[in-house]
């Protein structure tokens, strides 16, 4: 199964789940941000068994589990430095060559593993969905070769952080005020984190630039080399 069908299907299995759910705790009086959140999880977990089901070989685990601890390792080494960090570049330089299914889930586990020091909380969900869609969107670009050359590459950084940051602020309007969504609340959130949002889209697009050629020829040739993830 492909990265657009996956898509396609956890978004499907999320809504169907996810919007049932939430009627059922607003009726009880309790939070619309629980409800987001698991949404969030059902999507992330469609993921994990559908790659599961495409039975990866022991190489394959093996480098995803070493591409998932560098990009946890990168934002722990850049902790002191708020919002500049290079999960987004690492997850999407790893998509670009170990396809798109693979890039979910290395940025899902990326912001599962790396919160086991930032901190866990409903916000996680958030970050798994938003990282792992990052990658899945890389892999299926370059599928096309539309990230091959440094522009368009760097674009797709920016473009990132942009969605990251907005999908976020999704859960910082949730969040506030006992977890319904205010759409007002919403664009106030986006307008308040806009410094930020240009902190992390920059970071994007240095790390990408940085890290482009040295990881991607190493990356390149460990999936030669091995014959990985191959379509």
């Amino acid at each position: 199964m492909d990265g657009k069908k996956i898509l396609k299907r956890s978004l499907s299995i999320a809504a169907l789940i996810m919007v049932p759910l939430a009627v059922v705790l607003t009726a009880a009086g309790l939070r619309w941000d629980i409800a987001a959140a698991a949404g969030a999880v059902l999507c992330c977990v469609h993921f994990f068994l559908a790659f599961e089901k495409r039975a990866p070989s022991a190489r394959e685990l093996v480098l995803a589990a070493v591409m998932t601890a560098f990009s946890a390792a990168g934002r722990f080494i850049f902790a002191p430095i708020p919002f500049f960090k290079p999960v987004s570049a690492i997850v999407t330089i790893a998509a670009m060559y170990f396809g798109g299914q693979t890039g979910f889930m290395i940025g899902a586990l990326s912001a599962l593993i790396s919160n086991i020091y930032f901190g866990q909380g409903a916000w996680t969900p958030f970050q798994m969905l938003c990282w792992g869609l990052i990658g899945l969107a890389a892999g299926l670009l370059n599928k096309k070769g539309m990230l091959e050359k440094p522009v368009p590459l760097c674009v797709y950084g920016i473009v990132s952080g942009v969605f990251f940051s907005a999908v976020m602020d999704v859960w910082t309007a949730l969040s506030a005020e006992g977890g319904a969504f205010s759409l007002a609340r919403w664009i106030a959130a986006l307008a308040a984190s806009l410094p930020i949002t240009a902190v992390y889209c920059v970071s994007n697009a240095v790390f990408l630039l940085i890290l482009r050629k040295p990881l991607g020829k190493r990356l390149d040739r460990l999936k030669t080399k091995y014959g990985v993830f191959e379509d």
